[in-house]
């Protein structure tokens, strides 16, 4: 192996810029239901969870799970009205402007 060799002309692939969401508003939704969940988890580790239906090892395994899948769920309800802001913003990014 030559490391002098000159580099081909195409022998490179040209580096891949970052694509435009094919639907933004679907992106920002899905923002809304990450940042929803995070907040839900955040709330669910600050409430007790001594008695005899709490704690162990499957709550602490399966309540970031629940936080996510209610994200989701107010997000699909019209979550707390930070998505058009986001897609807002989202779409002056990709045009350009800040």
């Amino acid at each position: 192996m030559d490391v002098n060799a000159p580099i081909v002309a195409g022998a490179t692939p040209p580096p891949r810029l970052p694509r435009r969401s094919d639907d933004p508003a679907a992106t920002a939704r899905s923002f809304e239901a990450v940042f929803i969940g995070e907040m839900t988890r955040i709330m669910m580790d600050s409430a007790p969870t001594d008695g005899p239906f709490g704690g162990g090892h499957g709550e602490e395994m399966f309540r970031s799970v629940l936080a996510d899948h209610m994200g989701e769920a107010m997000a699909r309800r019209g979550g707390l009205g930070i998505a058009p802001s986001v897609m807002a913003q989202m779409l002056r990014m990709q045009e350009g402007r800040r």
